[in-house]
């Protein structure tokens, strides 16, 4: 195995979209956690199905691609998860978290351009 085939990238770049959507449902269903019986909310539980969801299209992606360059693009779910911070939850973009982001994203590059 030489290259990554595109599609391996996009379903790969696919499953950080549904599993960071996954984040926001997890947090919309955490925060009415009261005693055992509220485990049973369907945010918290369509959070879980998307993170199981964005497995299965994980797993899809790494099939046929190399997995040190896939691996890396599993990180560009926490750009995904920052905007969904901002636009669901009000949260604050600081100048320390979009200096993160941009280095994660820098990572992600520079890996890609190593294969």
């Amino acid at each position: 195995m030489t290259s990554t085939p595109l599609s391996s990238m996009l379903l790969v770049l696919f499953a950080s979209v549904v599993g960071s959507f996954g984040a926001v449902f997890l947090k919309l269903g955490a925060v009415r956690l009261t005693g055992l019986m509220s485990l049973l909310n369907w945010r918290l539980a369509l959070g879980v199905g998307l993170y199981l969801g964005s497995s299965v299209f994980y797993g899809l992606g790494i099939r046929h691609g190399q997995l040190s360059v896939l691996f890396p693009m599993v990180a560009v779910g926490y750009i995904w998860t920052l905007l969904w911070a901002r636009l669901f939850f009000r949260e604050r973009f600081t100048r320390s978290k979009l200096f993160g982001l941009g280095l994660v994203l820098a990572g992600v590059v520079l890996v890609g351009l190593g294969s």
